[in-house]
């Protein structure tokens, strides 16, 4: 395994741990006292970078990539009213189910956190060659090619087009 694999690996497993720590920081707390979604993803953020799991600056990406894709399934809950698990099914049929479910629940959990995030999501919206992605569809903005990812993991350029700049796709069309 070349650098570039084991760093693009080591990048993806930290998305994945760093949702499951937002995922258990919000069930941990009491409803009245429940943090926010930036609280959360920042302390998932601080205890990746305090084990020594990855760097300060990698915490720093990964954290971004997790609120970006976030932020992402909130702005698809307020334009099309239904639940993330609806989306998850459709979207992601051949995806691993314990992450879908995982993500399903704590996109349920933080719906009101993520109805207010939508506004911003709207600014959000492209992700990059080089950047991390969790499980679903990439739709390429030069040339249209679909991108799936199984898994969490590095976004490639485009094998059509080599475009770099891509959209969250939410149906097969």
């Amino acid at each position: 395994m070349n650098k570039h694999d084991f760093d693009t690996e080591k990048l993806s497993q930290a998305y994945d741990t760093m949702l499951k720590r937002v995922k258990g920081i919000w069930h941990d707390v009491e409803e009245k006292t429940r943090p926010t979604l930036q609280e959360a993803l920042d302390k998932a953020r601080q205890t990746a970078s305090e084990l020594g799991e990855i760097s300060r600056e990698e915490a720093d990406k990964v954290s971004d990539y997790v609120k970006r894709d976030l932020h992402e399934a909130a702005e698809f809950l307020n334009e099309n009213g239904k639940q993330l698990k609806d989306w998850l099914k459709f979207d992601l049929e051949f995806a691993e189910v314990k992450l879908a479910e995982m993500f399903a629940q704590l996109a349920d959990t933080t719906r009101i956190e993520l109805d207010k995030l939508a506004e911003r999501a709207r600014k959000v919206g492209q992700w990059h060659t080089g950047e991390i992605t969790g499980v679903g569809m990439l739709r390429c903005t030069a040339c249209g090619e679909l991108l799936h990812f199984e898994k969490t993991g590095h976004i490639p350029p485009c094998p059509k087009c080599h475009g770099t700049v891509f959209k969250k796709e939410f149906s097969k069309s």
